[in-house]
């Protein structure tokens, strides 16, 4: 089975499929931290320092600009390959 995509483009690497959906997995998982704080308020939760509310809290401050780099570095290491590709080497 091969690994190159249909038009003889460069192949997608395990690497990068990593990264993606690594990247994609944090990402909604930061916006549903945002969702289930923004829902808990209205519904009555005022203790948002005891049990899991912290951690719902600080994901997404850790969790997004994580994903954020994790894409960025996916951008970088395509535009690479893509050049060295290009260039024949």
């Amino acid at each position: 089975m091969s690994n190159r995509t249909p038009g003889g483009d460069v192949p997608v690497r395990r690497l990068d499929r990593i990264l993606a959906y690594m990247s994609l997995g944090l990402a909604v998982v930061s916006i549903g931290c945002f969702l289930a704080i923004i829902i808990a308020r209205p519904a009555g939760v005022t203790d948002f320092t005891a049990g899991i509310w912290p951690i719902v809290a600080v994901l997404p401050l850790i969790a997004l600009p994580l994903a954020f780099l994790m894409i960025l570095a996916l951008l970088i290491m395509t535009f690479v390959r893509r050049a060295r590709a290009n260039r024949g080497g």
